[in-house]
C-alpha cells in the first residue's frame, strides 16, 4: 500500500510539472499533442546527442527552480515588510 502511495505521489509531482512549465495551456489541453511531444522529447534524449540534451534540459530546470525559490524568498521578504510596524504609526499598522 505504501508504494502504491509513494508512485501516486511521484505522478502527481510530475503532473505538476508539466503544469507549471506551461505545457497544459500551450498545448490547449491536447493530451495526444502533449504525448506526442514526450514521444519526441524522449526521442532525442536517446539520439546521438542525448548526453548534451539531457545536461542543458538539467541546466534549465535547475535555474528555473531556483528563480522560483529566490522570487519566493522575495515575495516572502517584501510581505514581511509591509506587514512589519511603521515608525510613523508608532508600531500600529
Amino acid at each position: 500500500m505504501v508504494a502504491r502511495r509513494e508512485r501516486t505521489r511521484h505522478l502527481i509531482e510530475l503532473g505538476g510539472l508539466v503544469q507549471k512549465a506551461g505545457l497544459v495551456d500551450i498545448a490547449d489541453d491536447d493530451r495526444a499533442m502533449l504525448y506526442g511531444a514526450f514521444l519526441d522529447l524522449a526521442q532525442r534524449m536517446q539520439g546521438e546527442d542525448g548526453a548534451q540534451a539531457k545536461l542543458l534540459f538539467r541546466r534549465r530546470g535547475a535555474r528555473a527552480f531556483a528563480t522560483e525559490v529566490e522570487e519566493a524568498g522575495a515575495a516572502r521578504a517584501q510581505g514581511s515588510k509591509l506587514k512589519a510596524p511603521s515608525a510613523e504609526t508608532g508600531g500600529e499598522t
